[in-house]
């Protein structure tokens, strides 16, 4: 519920308890790099999932103004354990403990009801946040959550119930605002993604080790590993094996590299696994040519990859599968393949490509900080439109 009526103090800060699907410290996505750039006088609370294997955070940490805390939930279950969750009362109950961790750590850093904004882009705390006093609360949509593969049919429910409590959306695609349930009256901003300009287009004094002794002409991928088409990869590896193909990135499926078993044998595919960001322009730098072989399908056509303006911030050519329309947009600076032979027959026409400041100019139109800035300034005219 949201409080009365109440003033909002000068001076007082604005505090923001987000709930986040990705953790701060596994892949730099849009949620780090805007909420990185808030205000000093915001003070926000990164609630992050709990996940098999990687590191956590029990004690909260700061990134810089943000406490990062981790929360094991409902989406760390393994729901191939079957479908117990299915029945209410058992998911109420596995709910229990990080319902109860959440608001300890809530309580004791300050993020009072009476002056907090809730953010969400874990669906699955949808209901649980739904019902939390607050003075705002807004969706995050990055991704369609409910067409992940293994999605419960419970949380559709979880979504509907939270925006049915929102006053404001942001959005990364006008497609995927038009799958939501959004009701009437609820503001909807498109906020797609972006890229940090100078870390990506200031060039790197050294070429990275994983780099120096491979076959060039590098065709490198920087990103999550779990979306790319392995077949697409696998096909373009066969197609030009005096190339090397580089892919850079974290998985979030567990051992997801031995279960490649179409690419890890292939001698000119190479898997480096993640790579610190702060690390990573040197890598696409001097790739010869980026690429995006990413999957076509319902979850990925309603994305907005950031790795196009990384990308483009950097110089090099860029060949893709048009697969979202941001990269639809994009196709007069970036190559763009309606199919896996068109893909593979492209490399050397992308590879030849010189447009490299028409590229750099693009990426520079979709700065961090000028989204940064577009999401706080509607977060404060909100709270001051409903609650002053």
């Amino acid at each position: 519920m949201t409080l009365p009526f109440t003033k909002r103090l000068p001076g007082t800060p604005y505090r923001l308890v987000w709930f986040s699907e990705i953790q701060w410290d596994f892949l730099s996505t849009r949620k780090q790099r805007i909420l990185g750039r808030f205000p000093e006088n915001w003070r926000i609370l990164f609630i992050e999932p709990y996940a098999l294997g990687r590191k956590h955070h029990w004690i909260p940490v700061k990134r810089g103004r943000v406490w990062v805390v981790s929360v094991p939930f409902l989406k760390t279950v393994p729901f191939r354990i079957g479908r117990l969750l299915d029945n209410p009362l058992l998911r109420l109950l596995v709910s229990l403990p990080g319902i109860v961790l959440m608001l300890f750590w809530v309580t004791l850093l300050g993020f009072s009801p009476s002056e907090r904004i809730i953010g969400l882009s874990n669906a699955y705390w949808g209901r649980v946040a739904a019902f939390l006093s607050c003075r705002l609360r807004f969706y995050d949509a990055n991704d369609d959550h409910l067409a992940f593969p293994g999605t419960p049919q419970w949380l559709e429910g979880y979504l509907k119930t939270y925006l049915s409590s929102v006053q404001l959306l942001f959005s990364v695609s006008p497609e995927l605002t038009a799958r939501l349930p959004v009701p009437s009256g609820v503001r909807c901003i498109e906020l797609g993604n972006g890229v940090e300009f100078t870390h990506f287009a200031t060039p790197a004094r050294l070429i990275p080790v994983g780099l120096s002794s491979l076959n060039r002409p590098i065709l490198g991928y920087a990103g999550a590993m779990d979306w790319i088409d392995t077949a697409l990869v696998a096909a373009t590896a066969r197609e030009w094996p005096d190339y090397s193909i580089v892919l850079i990135g974290p998985a979030y499926e567990r051992d997801w590299w031995k279960n490649q078993a179409i690419i890890n044998t292939m001698p000119n595919v190479h898997y480096v696994g993640k790579v610190d960001y702060r690390e990573l322009p040197a890598w696409i730098q001097h790739f010869d040519l980026a690429l995006m072989p990413l999957l076509r399908n319902e979850l990925k056509g309603v994305s907005h990859p950031n790795k196009l303006y990384e990308y483009s911030a950097t110089g090099v050519p860029v060949l893709s599968m048009n697969y979202c329309s941001a990269v639809e947009r994009a196709g007069d600076v970036v190559h763009v393949a309606a199919s896996l032979e068109e893909f593979v027959r492209m490399v050397p026409e992308a590879l030849a490509d010189q447009r490299r400041e028409a590229r750099q100019a693009f990426a520079r139109q979709h700065s961090w900080d000028v989204l940064t800035a577009t999401m706080v300034q509607e977060l404060q005219n909100a709270y001051e439109e409903h609650f002053i």
